[in-house]
């Protein structure tokens, strides 16, 4: 008891202890108590500040500096108008000049029914608001890391979708074996790379291939078919877009570049990239660095650039569809994957590679190719090259009865020679694109479809029908 008499008899004892601090002041705004925590906080000592007017000392300016007026000081007016304030987002100043974020409490002091002065009672928050800055720079880091996520995601789970078979980079011919030196070579470098090649002959997988086989095989391969986005979309595909940059942009997305920084680009069919686009990524190759669509934030990369195309690239500089500054840029180093017609000797080794992805995807256990069905492979012109050849493995597989596979139909007969002999070279293509849709079951797209079996994009089968009245 003896103990809450002394405290009852001198209060300052509780007001010394607490670890807020505590300023007392008169109706004049003069301080007439000071506790020992306001002391440590602000560096001042009671005796230099009582009986002065501390706003100059410790209120005097707001955060960035600008004064603040005496008249407007919340702890002033509650000694006016006798209402209690809680206040955030101010600082208050030490003596040596510093600043720190308080949030404090000022109380009015009645006598008699008569407002005597004032009380404020504050704390320091650094400690608060540096958690506070932490936790939303985290809470950032994690959305950042959520949108680059829900990104790789939506671009793995496309890239899966298509169906690329792990086959082609094999053989013994001479010309096979020389793309094969001129690839290790260049993967020791960064330098661009440009594919060369008709359709179905394997640029993808050459490039894959010159990924792997870089310093930059552990990180991002990223692919972009310049032909499968109209030109109004390839630019958001290629640098992303801001939200609200155009009509259904309802979020942020990051475009290719971003997400194969750090590794490999793959523009695939680089010769239908529109002239508009073309500029761009010239900038983009020279600098390496790009904004959003919609943005002004300049984001920098680091990237290797590998460009295939099936296209005569220079023609098309002399036709002014390709700008020469772009096709110098590419054409670093050339590789030029041969047509399957020039290396028939390698037919064998890639049918057996193909039919053992054949046996995985089909659930067969085939044994291999027989030798009559070799001739007639090797006898062939293959003008979908090996696209073509996997067509016709996976097409034989399917019929198959035995453990070895054989040729139930002749190459190239797809269009009966009698018929195709009075056909123009349009109407031909006709017949040729209905035969392959009708065996699709009228499937354009993805797997099995009648782009895959024609070894083309689907935006230019699309293209080819409209062009051709095929419905």
């Amino acid at each position: 008891m003896s103990v809450i008499k002394q405290f009852l008899a001198d209060p300052k004892l509780l007001l010394n202890a607490v670890g807020e601090g505590i300023y007392g002041f008169d109706l004049s705004g003069n301080a007439v108590f000071i506790n020992p925590a306001a002391e440590r906080m602000t560096g001042w000592k009671s005796a230099e500040l009582l009986g002065k007017k501390i706003h100059q000392y410790h209120h005097h300016s707001h955060a960035d500096g600008s004064a603040y007026p005496a008249d407007e000081c919340n702890i002033y007016k509650t000694m006016f108008d006798g209402k209690t304030r809680q206040v955030k987002n101010e600082v208050f100043w030490r003596k040596d000049g510093s600043s720190f974020p308080v949030e404090y409490t000022s109380t009015p002091i009645y006598s008699d029914g008569q407002i005597i002065g004032a009380v404020a009672i504050f704390r320091d928050v650094s400690q608060q608001h540096k958690v506070e800055s932490e936790l939303k720079s985290a809470l950032n880091k994690v959305h950042e890391l959520s949108e680059q996520l829900k990104d790789e995601n939506a671009y793995l789970l496309e890239t899966l979708n298509e169906d690329w078979q792990e086959a082609g980079l094999v053989g013994h011919s001479a010309i096979f074996q020389t793309m094969l030196a001129q690839l290790e070579l260049v993967s020791q470098t960064d330098s661009t790379v440009l594919i060369l090649g008709e359709n179905g002959t394997g640029k993808e997988l050459v490039a894959r291939n010159l990924h792997r086989l870089s310093s930059r095989a552990e990180q991002p391969f990223v692919k972009v078919n310049c032909a499968a986005f109209s030109p109004t979309l390839i630019e958001s595909e290629l640098f992303g877009h801001e939200k609200g940059a155009f009509t259904g942009a309802n979020e942020r997305r990051k475009g290719r570049f971003e997400l194969a920084h750090g590794g490999t680009l793959f523009l695939d069919e680089i010769g239908e990239l529109p002239l508009e686009a073309q500029s761009k990524l010239l900038r983009v190759l020279q600098e390496r660095e790009f904004e959003r669509v919609g943005g002004s934030q300049t984001i920098a990369v680091d990237i290797r650039v590998v460009a295939a195309t099936n296209r005569d690239l220079w023609q098309m500089v002399e036709q002014g569809k390709f700008r020469m500054d772009l096709y110098y840029r590419l054409n670093v180093f050339p590789i030029q994957v041969p047509a399957l017609r020039e290396r028939i000797e390698d037919i064998p080794q890639l049918a057996n590679n193909l039919i053992v992805q054949l046996n995985k995807k089909l659930g067969k256990q085939l044994r291999g190719i027989s030798k009559s069905a070799i001739n007639a492979l090797q006898a062939y012109n293959w003008p979908g090259n090996i696209r073509e050849l996997q067509n016709v493995l996976e097409r034989e597989a399917i019929l198959a009865k035995g453990r070895l596979i054989e040729l139930t139909q002749s190459l190239g007969t797809e269009i009966p020679q009698q018929i195709a002999d009075d056909l123009t070279l349009e109407q031909a293509q006709a017949e040729h694109i209905l035969k392959v849709v009708e065996l699709c079951n009228g499937k354009i797209a993805g797997a099995n479809g009648a782009a895959q079996k024609l070894g083309l994009p689907e935006s230019t089968l699309r293209s080819k029908m409209k062009k051709l009245k095929i419905r």
